[in-house]
């Protein structure tokens, strides 16, 4: 579980130098709104975001190339001894809920799916629309890659732990699969809600047939009736200081949960 910050930003006057993010792309936007905000705050300090997935973040921050990861899922017990044998002592916050999507092309009847069904879809055990009350038309798969924090938390809470179809297309980020799912009428895929857009629809999901069925939303996310919901995280590798932990304080302050809803996620206060 998050540890709780509370918010009390350093002054602009008294706070200089830089900070290092990287990981989720989920997250890369929000960690970039953040950053903004807080630079204009503080003019003397740089912060620098990149994403390239829940893992290449964990993975910089037990190398010592970034103070804070954002990652979309929970770092594993064995990132945690690769940390620990650096001579690390992670620190884990969750700083936003999300929802994940799953999108298809807004011209598909198929407009809700339940949890199995989506198993069975991303797995391959299903191949055509018609099977879910689409056209006799063969499905493409969107998925992102291996090192995502979201293609983890899919394959582990939607396909059980079981692999994703050897046909899923392998997308180098979340605005990819929108992208893709835009322009292709037979396309599926998942992302985080904060790439929600109008050119992409929202299949709503159901734990079991007798529904109900959901779409993500703040307020689905927040109730728990949203079934494909998880925490944001950011990590450090010990204890906080200066800009790091000014900054994280500020992502959780109102005004740093304010940006979390400005874009399209769930505040944690």
């Amino acid at each position: 579980m998050g540890l709780c910050l509370v918010a009390s930003p350093a002054s602009a006057d008294d706070l200089s130098g830089s900070l290092q993010i990287k990981g989720s792309d989920t997250m890369v936007n929000l960690c970039q709104a953040w950053a903004e905000s807080f630079m204009a705050q503080h003019p003397q300090v740089t912060i620098a975001v990149t994403g390239g997935g829940s893992g290449t973040g964990i993975a910089a921050l037990i190398g010592g190339t970034c103070e804070v990861a954002a990652t979309s899922r929970q770092m594993t017990d064995k990132e945690r001894t690769q940390a620990r044998a650096k001579g690390h002592a992670p620190r884990e916050w969750i700083v936003g809920r999300d929802g994940l999507a799953v999108a298809v092309h807004p011209k598909n009847p198929v407009q809700q799916l339940t949890v199995q069904q989506l198993a069975d879809v991303f797995s391959g055990a299903i191949t055509t629309w018609d099977a879910v009350g689409g056209p006799r038309k063969a499905v493409v798969l969107l998925s992102r890659e291996v090192n995502s924090g979201t293609h983890v938390y899919f394959k582990e809470h939607v396909l059980a732990g079981n692999e994703f179809a050897p046909a899923a297309l392998l997308m180098p980020s979340s605005q990819a699969i929108a992208d893709e799912v835009t322009t292709n009428p037979d396309a599926i895929g998942y992302y985080g809600m904060g790439y929600l857009n109008l050119k992409n629809a929202m299949v709503a999901v159901a734990k079991t047939a007798a529904g109900p069925y959901v779409t993500p939303s703040g307020d689905s996310v927040r109730s728990g009736t949203y079934p494909i919901a998880r925490p944001l995280f950011l990590y450090s590798a010990g204890e906080l200081q200066g800009v790091a932990k000014a900054f994280l304080d500020f992502v959780l302050s109102p005004a740093g949960q304010r940006i979390v809803q400005d874009t399209d996620f769930v505040p944690v206060r």
